[in-house]
């Protein structure tokens, strides 16, 4: 595997599928990993807050017997303050490893390039690969297996949709993206998800129509219509996307045993309907508690091997 974890791309089918695995196993059996990374330090850069990434990432490394250290926005100020070329070579002399979740991709990029410790990317603009990592594992564990399973997403083609679309491609999961017109996902992610999938059974439909999307779909995906820093368009996002809603109505074009994900923080009543966030057949804090072990299995493969090499 690469010295870095920036896009679901990056990795091969077989090492996708080995980090799957990795983060059952860790999973099932958590104190066998209790000492991998002891004496680690995972520097933790945070441009954007977050809940679960923070938290999981924080305990991960705890529960891996290292330890994670909260940079916020003010007390690094990555590319203003200081170039993120020397974030990265200051950094790379006191950890062991740094997780950063910021808003432009090339920012990931430009510190993967300059580090010698590996890079996580813990959401850019463009990939959240961890949050795909952990959807994946939910998908396998929920349905039994990927191949052949159709994942349904609505909602604005944005870096969630990127990276579900890198993962489908891996796993040969059939997937369909409904959006707007005019919010279909990159073109650049959309090409390389076709390539990635030419040996796996993977098919890929984007359509703006949502029920045709969801229907006979083995999981419904949605996320928030306005992502974070672009507040000012939550109105006019709202009127667009309005018919993009999961709701009973559409949830019903899917299979019966259909499961619903969220990669959270959800808004009842916009994105999805209260019944269906609070039905059976919702498993998104599942879904949540697999950002810790799919993230566990991400620090044990590159900062775990670079303990032994280094």
């Amino acid at each position: 595997m690469n010295k870095d974890f920036i896009s679901i791309h990056d990795i091969t089918r077989y090492e996708f599928h080995e980090l799957l695995d990795l983060a059952t196993k860790i999973k099932e059996n958590p104190d066998k990993y209790r000492k991998t990374l002891k004496g680690q330090v995972l520097a933790m850069v945070f441009e954007k807050p977050s809940l679960r990434t923070r938290m999981t990432f924080e305990v991960g490394m705890h529960e891996l017997g290292g330890k994670g250290i909260y940079l916020s926005p003010a007390e690094i100020q990555i590319g203003t303050r200081e170039t993120i070329e020397d974030v990265a070579h200051n950094l790379e002399r006191w950890v062991d490893g740094i997780m950063i979740r910021t808003f432009s991709h090339d920012t990931v990029v430009r510190l993967a390039r300059a580090s010698s410790v590996p890079v996580i990317n813990g959401l850019s603009d463009l990939s959240h690969p961890c949050q795909g990592m952990a959807d994946f594992l939910t998908l396998r564990e929920k349905k039994g297996g990927l191949a052949g399973v159709k994942l349904a997403y609505l909602g604005d083609g944005n870096n969630v949709c990127h990276s579900l679309m890198l993962a489908a491609a891996k796993a040969g999961t059939s997937m369909a993206v409904g959006t707007p017109k005019g919010f279909e996902p990159n073109p650049g992610i959309t090409k390389l998800a076709l390539e990635d999938g030419k040996e796996t059974g993977f098919s890929l439909l984007i359509t703006n129509d949502p029920k045709e999307a969801v229907r006979n779909a083995d999981a419904v995906y949605t996320d928030v219509w306005a992502s974070m820093g672009q507040e000012s368009e939550k109105e006019a996002r709202a009127k667009i996307f309005a018919s993009f809603q999961v709701s009973p109505a559409l949830m019903a074009q899917a299979k019966p045993d259909a499961i619903f994900l969220h990669c959270l923080p959800a808004h009842r009543e916009e994105e999805v309907s209260a019944s269906v966030f609070e039905s059976p057949q919702s498993v998104v804090f599942d879904q949540a508690e697999n950002r810790l072990h799919a993230q566990k299995a991400i620090m044990v493969t590159l900062m775990g091997n670079r303990k032994k090499n280094g």
